[in-house]
């Protein structure tokens, strides 16, 4: 019986190795770029249809995912710029098109204190999670390929935010900002991704009013 035992535990052991090395090996892949391809969705892969279609060579509808039409469209576009004909939207692919997608910084001092000077001067009397949710929406721009990829440049971008215009940018900062910013910078999204917000009390931009309301928050409304 102890000799089946001992056997027994072997053979556990071996399954357990070998998932363990399974799990190891398969992490390189995990830590890969994910390149927008056939079946992807998003943000992304939008605006890929979109310089496509200015370009001529998409001619289905811009639907955010990354189907046969699509992926066509991208193979034709690397024919033509003598690139690898894979179909995938890798780096090179997308900096041809003049795609660029930034990431969200980490939360040094430097970056607390300047997203919290745009969240206190856009925020100043909202609820804290509505202090949250404009540090949110900055960070959203950064990775959306309509807008700048660095944080600065979301918050200096031409014409983005009243707040640097009319000078409550340079007013004190709250409190209550600096915190919203470090949350915003961890990653919490009240909004559910906006990348608008705006206060219907406060504006007549007919191009803010059309888009799509995702939620509201104290006194500003969250866009897609």
């Amino acid at each position: 019986m102890n000799g089946y035992i001992k056997i027994a535990v072997l053979l556990v052991t071996a399954i357990l190795v070998a998932a363990a090395y399974k799990a190891f090996a398969g992490s390189g892949e995990d830590s890969l770029p994910a390149y927008s391809q056939a079946g992807s969705s998003g943000v992304e892969v939008e605006e890929i249809q979109r310089v496509l279609k200015e370009r001529g060579l998409f001619k289905g509808e811009i639907t955010g995912y990354y189907g046969a039409q699509t992926q066509e469209a991208v193979t034709k576009f690397q024919r033509q710029q003598g690139l690898k004909q894979t179909g995938i939207a890798d780096q090179t692919t997308l900096r041809r098109l003049g795609i660029t997608i930034g990431s969200v910084p980490a939360a040094t001092d430097a970056n607390v204190w300047l997203l919290a000077r745009m969240i206190s001067a856009e925020g100043r009397g909202e609820p804290y999670v509505g202090q949250v949710a404009i540090g949110a929406v900055i960070c959203n721009r950064i990775e959306h390929p309509s807008f700048p990829d660095t944080l600065a440049g979301v918050i200096y971008q031409n014409g983005a935010f009243t707040a640097i215009a009319d000078g409550q940018f340079n007013e004190p900062v709250a409190d209550s900002a600096l915190s919203a910013a470090r949350d915003a910078l961890a990653g919490w999204d009240p909004t559910g991704g906006a990348v608008y917000y705006y206060n219907p009390q406060k504006t007549s931009n007919g191009f803010i009013w059309s888009r799509p309301v995702l939620t509201v928050i104290g006194d500003h409304r969250f866009c897609s």
